[in-house]
């Protein structure tokens, strides 16, 4: 895949956008396909973790709550342009009235996946997730578990949030949903100590020891002054190639969020707290924009390989 020099970036945006601010041209990832869509269902939230990427919290409206009725279009047009899966994240997905209706109309496209801290608002959701089982296209969950470790995991989500985490965990996988689990990076032990960590975490619940987890790093609250190395052209092509740039989460899929009462398509999951990053009103516009790697979160991405997709990482 070809690198998109600066030139082509599309004007209007940051004067970062294009440049460093040591003046060498910025890296971009071109994307080249719709394979996921992943729908923001607006950031109220049920808990309010300090450390959340999306600074959610109770009756949060930076982003507002997805509807029935917008997310219709964007699934309508990404079944066009060839979607695989349609994703969801929040906030807290189960917080939304309409997350069951939205999930109905998706399931007769494609394949879902839901981003839920699988606490309170899932749970009393449990029996309406039962009718989506018979859908034509499956349905599966990822848990936040930041820890595998109770009273470390409660410090930031609350007392309790860990049993009823676990909880919604091991209901979910006895309904005969595929799950997932997300956890944060834990520093100063080998991957092999996590796993088995998790995996007696897993036992203890009567769970699967082997459930699939994704590790995120800090990604740091909305609007966070970060200033992690800057990602230039050179950066994309000495330290990447075709393939690690395809598997960027611009590269193969978007997101859509309401806010200003208007829907818009975004780069992809972590970078909403920055404007220059609307990429349009339709899908189809969106994907013909490069994006330019000068978020501070892109440069987990070109760190760590960290994606909130689970279509790359062979899980």
């Amino acid at each position: 895949m070809k690198v998109i020099p600066t030139s082509a970036a599309q004007p209007g945006r940051s004067e970062y956008w294009q440049r460093t601010p040591g003046d060498e041209p910025r890296g971009f990832i071109q994307p080249y396909a719709l394979e996921e869509l992943w729908f923001h269902t607006g950031t109220a939230c049920n808990l309010a973790c300090p450390f959340c990427l999306e600074g959610s919290r109770p009756g949060d409206d930076r982003l507002q709550l997805l509807r029935l009725d917008d997310a219709i279009p964007f699934v309508d047009e990404a079944f066009d342009l060839g979607v695989k899966q349609f994703s969801f994240t929040g906030g807290e997905p189960f917080i939304n009235k309409d997350i069951i209706g939205i999930l109905d109309y998706a399931l007769m496209h494609r394949p879902c996946l839901v981003l839920t801290n699988a606490t309170e608002p899932l749970l009393k959701r449990l029996q309406q997730l039962e009718s989506l089982r018979e859908r034509p296209h499956a349905l599966s969950f990822r848990i936040s578990l930041d820890y595998p470790d109770a009273a470390r995991h409660d410090a930031g989500r609350g007392k309790g949030m860990f049993a009823s985490a676990l909880e919604g965990l091991r209901k979910l996988h006895d309904m005969g949903f595929r799950v997932s689990v997300a956890n944060q990076l834990l520093s100063g032990i080998t991957p092999d100590v996590a796993t088995a960590r998790f995996a007696g975490i897993f036992r203890a619940a009567g769970l699967p020891e082997d459930l699939p987890r994704i590790e995120f790093p800090e990604f740091h609250p909305p609007g966070a002054r970060v200033t992690p190395p800057e990602i230039t052209e050179h950066c994309m092509t000495a330290f990447q190639t075709e393939e690690t740039r395809r598997s960027f989460m611009c590269a193969f899929s978007k997101m859509v969020a309401k806010s200003g009462g208007r829907m818009r398509v975004y780069a992809c999951t972590l970078v909403d707290d920055d404007p220059d990053y609307i990429l349009g009103e339709t899908l189809t516009e969106a994907l013909q924009i490069p994006v330019s790697m000068k978020h501070h979160r892109c440069h987990s991405c070109f760190k760590y390989g960290a994606t909130c997709s689970e279509m790359k990482t062979g899980k």
